[in-house]
């Protein structure tokens, strides 16, 4: 059985900071991308970062840019997402997705978009005063 368990989320003042964890069984999880993907209430899903399989190579949308930061332990099957300077506009339901890196891809291979083979369950973001 495939599983994303994220966890780490609540609620935070604006300007502080949470640690998302996604921990993954079910897969060989050094053999995916992985990234973060958050909805917001009344809003479509938003990829908001991407890692490569190997943990080199990161991405993020421009709305994190310099707050956020993607990482993972591959020897523990978790990713993680740290958030810092939280702003109001980041709550948000924050899911972790993982999608295969196809045959002959780079090793640095990312994805950002809003399609993958698995996804967690979500957890909860809020960031109000």
């Amino acid at each position: 059985e495939v599983q994303l368990v994220e966890s780490g989320g609540g609620l935070v003042q604006p300007g502080g900071s949470l640690r998302l964890s996604c921990a993954a069984s079910g897969f060989t999880f050094s053999n995916y991308a992985m990234s973060w993907v958050r909805q917001a209430p009344g809003k479509g899903l938003e990829w908001v970062s991407a890692i490569n399989s190997g943990g080199s190579t990161t991405s993020y949308a421009d709305s994190v840019k310099g707050r956020f930061t993607i990482s993972r332990d591959n020897a523990k099957n978790t990713l993680y997402l740290q958030m810092n300077s939280l702003k109001p506009e980041d709550t948000a339901v924050y899911y972790c997705a993982a999608i295969q890196v196809p045959t002959g891809a780079s090793g640095s291979y990312y994805y950002s978009g809003l399609e993958y083979d698995y996804w967690g369950q979500g957890t909860q973001v809020t960031v109000s005063a």
